[in-house]
């Protein structure tokens, strides 16, 4: 518990005070402190354009913006005592709000702790506003203690980066803008949302009391207010390129993260719709959020596509890619080889998202303004037997995969017949079963694969994941971040015991959150098992270097801070774990699955799907 007594001794230091002593007497008639004045400037301007939530990680070069982001009523704080921790805890959040999140630090390697977080919102397009404390120019270059060079420290990992220098009485007639700017750059920069970074060089004392601020734009407006790109409708006359690739071909649309806005289901009706009139199917990625079950909707495509008939019936002459590629290595080789198919690249922000580099047109639009736009104008459908074609496979690998998983069966009487959890399982029943409006934040490595492959269409779960540099570190701290939102929303987690012990360290600044981890437990690292290595080598290394077993039990960590645990082995059992999502507390659900048989089974799957899409193929 002396981590959670740290974490209050410095929330009491950040607190105003006033001590009926004379020595507080004089404290309080301290002069106004152009550092604490500058810091509570920023944190007005940032409150002004709409930031809710701060993380701090705690440390003594910050104190003036950390005791400004303490003292602001309108924001919900958090302190996190592991700065790695702390990043993604702020990634979390932003992720889920959509809006910046502000996250500070003191100078040295504490600023270099946040990079992982950064790397990851740089590349997935989540808003953050990364504030690193710093020592003044004087300090550095001579040995001053817990100094690093922090100019452009994240590189060209961040949207803008910012130093205003040392706070004076010169650059007053700045901090508002420079703060408002700081926040536009990482909600709308040309880039799209992402992290931006500003160095703060604060002297010591480093204690002070803020003066009146700068007068701010009246009504409580922000300094700048910027219209983003991706809001601007498209003009018609710009989509004709685009509607002679399109109009009378056989085509995809190859939707991924960033297709659609969060919870905006009218514009994923808007693309459903466009995919209808052309005759085309939606190869819809759960994190999308257009995995509905709209008619248009493929779900299978990785398991389909493993049939080599169907790979080759299937072969489109237009590929329409919307948001960021599925984790599925089967999808993208299959996009690779798709010789002489029109590639046509659709992003709001102009990201290059072209593993394949096979992008022959590249719009910088919103998708869903696009997909007006079109509609607008002579769509002409495709073949007919194209989208025939694609129903019935479809349907023959969603109307499998239910048959394999057994949907709708009594779960009580499937368990007593012997039926032991799978990896598959889980991912498919945790997203079927879970209430409207959850949260899912899912891992990388094998629970996103998973939930990609064979989750069923549905609607009212958001699916949420660090798949911009595809790390599993964090992801803790990112559920933890999802959970801190204060919605109403519930939130939960989907993860492997690795990526759990990775950062279980999170749990020691969660307390008040409420949140469902359900961690797959197949004792290391599962994905490995379906890599060559896991039969190039002897075992006894494999486990080594692959496998990675950790030697500590998941359940004892969990309890150690505190953790409701709960270690579940039948598919009845988790299910009722999955009704108790909302409850109070942070719960921890283990179900324990084996690496081996966990190949065994996606296996089992695949054929089950390839031998349904066989049957519907042409002869």
């Amino acid at each position: 518990m002396w981590v959670q007594a740290r974490h209050d001794r410095y929330m009491a230091s950040l607190r105003p005070q006033s001590p009926p002593s004379a020595a507080g007497a004089v404290a309080n008639e301290r002069a106004p402190d152009i550092q604490a004045t500058f810091c509570a400037t920023l944190v007005d301007e940032w409150v002004r354009a709409g930031v809710t939530h701060a993380v701090v990680s705690p440390g003594s070069r910050s104190t003036p913006m950390a005791m400004a982001l303490a003292s602001e009523p309108r924001l919900r704080l958090a302190v996190v005592l592991d700065e790695r921790s702390a990043a993604f805890r702020a990634l979390g959040t932003a992720r889920a709000n959509g809006r910046p999140t502000v996250l500070l630090c003191t100078s040295g390697t504490a600023a270099v702790e946040y990079h992982a977080a950064v790397a990851e919102a740089d590349l997935d397009h989540v808003p953050l506003i990364v504030c690193t404390a710093d020592r003044p120019p004087e300090l550095h270059g001579i040995g001053a203690p817990q100094t690093v060079d922090q100019q452009a420290l994240y590189g060209r990992s961040v949207r803008w980066f910012g130093q205003i220098g040392v706070p004076d009485e010169a650059n007053r007639s700045a901090w508002r803008s420079f703060a408002a700017r700081a926040h536009s750059e990482a909600l709308q920069s040309v880039r799209g949302p992402g992290p931006v970074h500003i160095n703060l060089p604060f002297r010591e004392p480093l204690i002070g009391t803020p003066g009146p601020l700068p007068p701010g734009r009246n009504g409580g407006a922000p300094w700048h207010t910027v219209v983003p790109g991706r809001n601007v409708a498209v003009a018609s006359g710009r989509l004709e390129p685009l509607l002679s690739l399109v109009r009378g071909r056989r085509g995809i649309i190859v939707a991924g993260s960033g297709a659609g806005h969060p919870g905006d289901e009218a514009g994923a009706e808007v693309l459903h719709r466009l995919a209808a009139a052309l005759g085309w199917p939606v190869l819809a990625d759960p994190r999308s959020g257009l995995r509905s079950r709209a008619s248009t909707t493929v779900s299978a495509a990785d398991a389909i596509l493993r049939n080599e008939r169907a790979a080759e019936a299937l072969r489109p002459e237009v590929v329409l890619r919307i948001g960021a590629p599925w984790a599925s290595k089967v999808l993208g080789q299959w996009l690779a080889s798709l010789d002489g198919a029109v590639d046509v690249l659709i992003d709001p922000y102009g990201a290059w998202l072209d593993p394949q580099r096979q992008a022959q047109m590249v719009i910088c639009a919103d998708p869903v303004d696009i997909a007006r736009g079109l509609l607008d104008l002579r769509i002409e459908e495709g073949r007919p037997m194209w989208k025939a074609l694609w129903r019935s496979v479809s349907a023959a690998a969603d109307d499998a995969l239910g048959a394999a998983f057994g949907d709708g069966a009594d779960q009580a009487t499937t368990d007593s017949d012997g039926s032991v959890l799978s990896e598959p399982w889980i991912a498919r029943n945790l997203v079927r079963a879970l209430p409207p409006g959850t949260r899912l934040v899912v891992s990388s490595s094998m629970p996103i694969r998973d939930v990609e492959w064979f989750s069923a269409p549905q609607t009212g779960v958001e699916i949420l994941a660090n798949r911009g540099a595809n790390g599993i570190d964090g992801v803790v701290s990112t559920i933890l971040g999802s959970a801190s939102v204060g919605d109403g929303r519930p939130t939960v987690g989907l993860l492997g015991d690795l990526s759990f012990l990775h950062d279980a360290g999170a749990f020691a600044s969660a307390a008040g959150l409420n949140a469902g981890f359900f961690v797959v437990d197949n004792g290391g690292g599962g994905i490995f098992e379906f890599l060559p290595q896991s039969s190039s080598m002897p075992r006894e290394r494999f486990e080594l270097l692959f496998g990675t077993n950790q030697p500590v039990s998941v359940a004892d960590v969990a309890r150690g801070y505190g953790l409701t645990v709960a270690e579940v082995s039948t598919r009845n059992e988790v299910l009722t774990a999955v009704r108790a999502v909302g409850e109070v507390g942070l719960r921890v659900i283990i179900m324990r699955t084996d690496r081996q048989a966990n190949v065994a089974e996606h296996d089992r799957l695949n054929a089950v799907v390839s031998a349904a899409v066989e049957a519907v193929l042409p002869r």
